[in-house]
């Protein structure tokens, strides 16, 4: 095997026993085979089956077939990603597909005994607790997320894309390949020999992921060759501004906040400017409401508090799935 993307692998501090999210595609084909040969013993797979095409149970049934010839331990979940009204499919089922990861990987065992190759997916494993999660997202798929938030005029943390690690209760989640071009590993994978399954629903142009992949990009990359490499630098310039906005939101919300619940103070948000208004008005309700207001919604609310010159002057606001409402000197949020 090559050695481009045990580079990659070798650039990420990863905690063993891990698990690679593995659809069976190139891309977490190529993760799953390096992680085996850099970490033997240590490496085991979680499946998503989405079942919202009639190839599944087959990527499903290939998933377990190369585990099986790997040697390494599969837990499998599978989940109903069909999308609400209003809700893209796409959306759906990767919403679907990271809540089954952030699961498996919470409640995951890994067997990684010799004589197993297989972990039930409705049963309790026994061995180590994994420790992380590898995804496989790559150079492309980072790109393509860029370009999709600047579609939508998305702030500095939608600008920032996808972050290369995280952490969720104790469990550490990667994306090593962030840096590599998806040209790359499927060199790799002839190179090497390595089949993998080919997703017919990602060749479907109706999605706007895949109309991105087979028209935009080849068009960059004929006109700026090394816009994979200069996207991810703006998306990292991005993340850490965005880490600035919040850790300022964060020291703001408790200038402005009523001691106790940190409900904003509207006197004291007076006091801010309307960006830094806006900036701590958002990280309240994101951390309070687990909502996240558009820009129209924070412009008017800004100017309602502005305006807000009188104990008599009202405020309400539809935010998300609720509304923003003055209570005497301070602001609430309720869910009707």
């Amino acid at each position: 095997m090559g050695q481009p993307l045990l580079g990659a692998l070798a650039q990420v501090p990863i905690a063993l026993p891990l698990a690679v999210a593995f659809s069976g595609g190139a891309d977490s084909t190529a993760l799953l085979l390096n992680c085996v040969q850099k970490w033997p013993g240590q490496v085991g797979a979680i499946h998503v089956n989405h079942g919202l095409q009639a190839a599944a149970h087959d990527f499903e049934r290939h998933c377990q077939t190369v585990c099986e010839r790997l040697r390494v331990p599969l837990v499998v979940r599978r989940v109903q990603a069909g999308h609400a009204p209003g809700q893209s499919p796409e959306n759906a089922a990767r919403s679907a597909r990271y809540t089954a990861l952030d699961e498996a990987a919470l409640d995951g065992w890994l067997d990684l005994t010799p004589d197993k190759s297989r972990v039930p997916s409705d049963g309790v494993a026994h061995g180590a607790i994994i420790k992380s999660v590898l995804l496989a997202q790559h150079a492309d798929d980072q790109a393509e997320t860029i370009i999709l938030a600047l579609s939508r005029g998305a702030g500095l943390a939608g600008l920032a894309a996808m972050p290369r690690q995280w952490v969720r209760q104790g469990v550490h989640f990667h994306r090593p390949f962030l840096g590599v071009a998806a040209a790359e590993i499927r060199a790799w994978l002839a190179a090497n020999g390595e089949g993998f399954i080919e997703d017919p629903s990602n060749t479907d142009q109706r999605f706007t992921r895949n109309r991105i992949r087979a028209v935009v990009l080849p068009a960059l990359q004929q006109t700026f060759p090394q816009f994979r490499s200069t996207f991810a630098r703006s998306a990292r310039h991005a993340a850490q501004a965005a880490e600035i906005l919040t850790e300022v939101a964060a020291q703001d919300l408790a200038l402005v906040g009523r001691p106790g619940d940190l409900a904003p103070v509207i006197s004291r948000l007076q006091g801010l400017s309307p960006p830094r208004q806006a900036n701590v008005l958002r990280y309240w309700l994101k951390t309070t409401a687990n909502t996240v207001p558009s820009a129209a919604q924070l412009d008017e609310l800004t100017q309602q508090i502005a305006d807000c010159a009188t104990r008599g002057h009202d405020i309400k606001i539809k935010v998300g799935h609720g509304f923003v409402v003055r209570e005497a000197l301070v602001l609430a949020w309720y869910n009707p």
